[in-house]
C-alpha cells in the first residue's frame, strides 16, 4: 500500500505499473492522488513516548512521474483523463521490426555493450539538468480540439509537457529577470509533434487498441463492400485477434453502436458495420487546427523578431 511508505521514499520517482489491473480500488485511489496532488495523507495512530497512543497524520510525498499499463483502459476513466494515453503499436510492420530485434539479439548481431553505453549517455544527459521554473508567454495562444474528452485536464497536462521540451532544451533557452526559463513557439510546435497521437486518443470514442481493430475490420469488409455480413470468425481471420480479445472487442463496438448484431445465438450471431466513421480525416483535422495556430505564431513572431509575448506581472506581497 502507498500510504505506508516513507515520507519521501517516492519523490522524484518513476512509477511503473506493468498492469494496473492488478490494483484494489483503494490502491488505484492513492495512485490517483499522488498523480495528482504530489502527495497522500493519511490518519494513522502513533506511540508517545510515554507509551499513549495517540492519532496523527502520515504523509507520503511526490511529485512523481508514472507509466501504467492495461488492456482494459475504458473501465479506469478517473485514471486515464490524468495522463497522456499511448497506444501500443499492433501493426504487423512492428511486429516484423520486433521479431528481427529479437533475431539479431539471439544471433549476437546486436551490439549489447554499444545499448547499454547509449542508456548511459542518456541518463548522463538527464543529470545534467537543472530543476529550473519554466514559464510559457504563448499560454493560451494554441486551443486543444474542444471535443478532447476532458479537456480540462488534457489542457493542464499539455501546458506542463511543453515545460518538460523546454526544460530539455535549457540550455538553448533564455532566461527572464528571475532566472526562469522561457517557452519559445519550438517547444510548443515540439510537444504538439510528440503528443500528437495521445491527443488524437482524447478526442476519438474508441481507446487506441480498439480504433486499431475497427480500422483492421473496416479495411477487411471493405473490399467486400459496405453492407457485407461477416462473422466473429471472420473476423479473427482479418485481424489476428486472439478470441477472447476479438469478444471484448466486438462486443465493445456493439455497445458503441459501431456495429449492428444480428442472428441468434444458437445458430451464431452475424454483424454489419454500422457507422463508417472517417479515422483520417479526424487526424487531419485535428492536425490541420493545431498546425494553423503554430503557423499563426510564428507569422507574429516574425512580422515581431526579438519580441517575446509579455508574461503577466505578479503584484508581490509587501
Amino acid at each position: 500500500m502507498l500510504y505506508n511508505y516513507p515520507e519521501r521514499y517516492f519523490m522524484n520517482r518513476l512509477l511503473c505499473l506493468e498492469d494496473i489491473d492488478g490494483l484494489s480500488e483503494e490502491a488505484e485511489f492513492a495512485f490517483r492522488e499522488l498523480q495528482s496532488n504530489g502527495e497522500l495523507n493519511s490518519a494513522t495512530s502513533i506511540k508517545l513516548e510515554n507509551g499513549q497512543i495517540t492519532s496523527g497524520q502520515k504523509t507520503v510525498r511526490g511529485p512523481i512521474a508514472s507509466l501504467a499499463c492495461t488492456t482494459h483502459g475504458e473501465i479506469y476513466e478517473d485514471n486515464m483523463s490524468r495522463v497522456f494515453l499511448i497506444a501500443v503499436d499492433e501493426s504487423p510492420e512492428q511486429t516484423r521490426r520486433i521479431i528481427g530485434y529479437q533475431n539479431s539479439k539471439a544471433a549476437g548481431e546486436t551490439d549489447t555493450r554499444k545499448e547499454q553505453d547509449s542508456k548511459g549517455f542518456i541518463r548522463n544527459l538527464v543529470r545534467c539538468l537543472e530543476p529550473l521554473e519554466v514559464v510559457n508567454p504563448y499560454a493560451g495562444r494554441l486551443q486543444l480540439p474542444e471535443d478532447a474528452h476532458k479537456i480540462r485536464r488534457l489542457h493542464d497536462l499539455f501546458l506542463n509537457f511543453v515545460k518538460m521540451v523546454t526544460l530539455v532544451h535549457q540550455y538553448q533557452r533564455k532566461k527572464d529577470s528571475k532566472g526562469r526559463l522561457i517557452a519559445e513557439i519550438s517547444d510548443i510546435e515540439e510537444a504538439v509533434s510528440i503528443m500528437f497521437d495521445s491527443i488524437v486518443l482524447k478526442v476519438d470514442e474508441l481507446d487506441g487498441s480498439l480504433r486499431q481493430f475497427y480500422e483492421q475490420l473496416k479495411a477487411f469488409i471493405g473490399q467486400r463492400g459496405r453492407d457485407y455480413e461477416f462473422t466473429r470468425f471472420e473476423v479473427r481471420e482479418a485481424t489476428g485477434v486472439g478470441k477472447t480479445q476479438q469478444h471484448h472487442y466486438v462486443n465493445k463496438l456493439v455497445e458503441l453502436s459501431y456495429i449492428r448484431q444480428y442472428g441468434h445465438a444458437n445458430r451464431g450471431f452475424k454483424y454489419r458495420i454500422a457507422h463508417w466513421d472517417n479515422y483520417s480525416d479526424l487526424r487531419d483535422r485535428i492536425k490541420t487546427h493545431l498546425g494553423n495556430q503554430i503557423s499563426a505564431l510564428r507569422t507574429e513572431h516574425q512580422r515581431t523578431p526579438g519580441r517575446t509575448p509579455e508574461l503577466p506581472m505578479v503584484a508581490e506581497r509587501g
